[in-house]
């Protein structure tokens, strides 16, 4: 019996050591992201940036000497895998904040599980004002991002559209099982009729479509000054390759989901001249934005998307969080938003994340400094970039 005594304790105190750093444990805070799927170069991307945020933390000392933990879970680009990845960080891992995920129809569920529980969760990329918001237009006091909001973006893409590209007529088309797609295509059409544009298409399609000359056809009969394909890359490769080969030439522009190293791959010369709306450029010359790029680059050995970049940047926004609940925990300030109110017991609380994330103003972060609004959303810029053969060019930047 002592030989197994022995043994278990040898055992827990390894476990306890994976959690536990300097005077206490670990900070466990969870990380979902599609890494497998059709999207799975979004995940990638944004775990590395998160990653590399927390490493940055965790290396000058972490939250007053308690190393950051983080525990990744691929949901697959799936709202049920998502769903189910939060209930296990929430309940089992017992996570204090959770970092995700990516689409904008995995953080809904997402979202909704941890305003249930009270757990923080801050997207990086999910745009739709839905993931923030209830159906009574409250905010949902746990939720904040690291993004715009496609409100925001449809606006800034109506806006090029009209007043650079002087476009007077666009058609549109979009995924209708899709929130984010179908959001911005919404959002698009109005802003633009606002600006005096028409819209004289506005068609939909299903996400396992592969094959859209009829829809394309139907646009092309129209003449269109522009096409606005608000998806993600790998549906938006193949719709430019089929426009070009029936020969539509109407200048394409979309939005945030077209960032990505496998758009090339997918649609070659086909997107060349096309502009999207983004979260920032490699290529702006702030400092912060060309030492992020440095480093990442150093790292991964490539440049830093903006999935990478909104990973970093959303990461950066909790570690903030988490340094001024800690404080707040150890001199025994209530008063958290939501549920019943931090207790001054000392102890970092889900509660007192939530308060602090709140409270963010004016931090700086690599796609802009941040201020998050009374519904969790960032105000902050947005970037155009354009599409050549060799790659992204930066085109501008546009401030709200």
């Amino acid at each position: 019996m002592s030989g197994v005594r022995t043994a278990m304790t040898v055992v827990a105190l390894a476990a306890l050591a994976l959690c536990s750093c300097g005077g206490g444990n670990a900070i466990r805070v969870g990380l979902i992201v599609p890494l497998t799927g059709d999207v799975k170069t979004f995940g990638e991307s944004t775990k590395n940036g998160a990653m590399m945020a927390f490493e940055d933390a965790n290396a000058a000392g972490g939250i007053n000497g308690r190393k950051i933990r983080v525990i990744v879970t691929d949901d697959k680009n799936d709202p049920t895998e998502a769903a189910n990845a939060g209930g296990k960080l929430i309940d089992m891992d017992r996570v204090v904040a959770i970092v995700g995920s990516v689409s904008t129809k995995c953080s809904l569920p997402l979202a909704d599980r941890c305003q249930m529980s009270n757990v923080p969760m801050i997207t990086p990329t999910s745009t739709n004002p839905k993931v923030t918001v209830n159906e009574d237009g409250s905010h949902k006091s746990a939720i904040f991002r690291a993004c715009f909001t496609d409100s925001f973006q449809g606006a800034v893409a109506a806006r090029f559209a009209a007043e650079s590209l002087r476009a007077r007529t666009a058609a549109v088309m979009y995924d209708v099982g899709n929130d984010y797609s179908r959001g911005l295509a919404d959002y698009f059409r109005r802003f633009f009729e606002q600006l005096g544009g028409r819209v004289v298409g506005f068609e939909s399609y299903q996400r396992d479509d592969v094959d859209f000359s009829a829809l394309l056809a139907k646009v092309r009969q129209q003449s269109p000054d522009l096409l606005f394909l608000p998806d993600y890359y790998t549906k938006v490769g193949l719709i430019a390759k089929q426009a070009r080969g029936q020969g539509l030439t109407a200048t394409l522009l979309g939005g945030d989901g077209w960032d990505s190293p496998a758009m090339l791959e997918i649609a070659g010369e086909a997107i060349a001249g096309a502009y999207f709306v983004n979260h920032y450029s490699p290529d702006e010359q702030r400092p912060e934005v060309q030492s992020w790029v440095n480093r990442y680059q150093a790292k991964y050995g490539q440049r830093p998307d903006a999935l990478a970049t909104l990973g970093y940047d959303a990461a950066l926004l909790l570690v903030e969080a988490l340094r001024s609940a800690e404080e707040r925990a150890r001199e025994g300030v209530g008063g958290a938003s939501g549920g019943e109110g931090a207790q001054p017991t000392g102890e970092l609380t889900r509660e007192y994340v939530i308060q602090a994330l709140g409270e963010i103003a004016d931090h700086p972060c690599v796609s802009g400094t941040v201020t998050l609004d009374g519904f969790g959303n960032p105000i902050k810029r947005a970037a155009i970039i354009q599409y050549t053969a060799e790659g992204q060019r930066y085109v501008a930047t546009v401030s709200p």
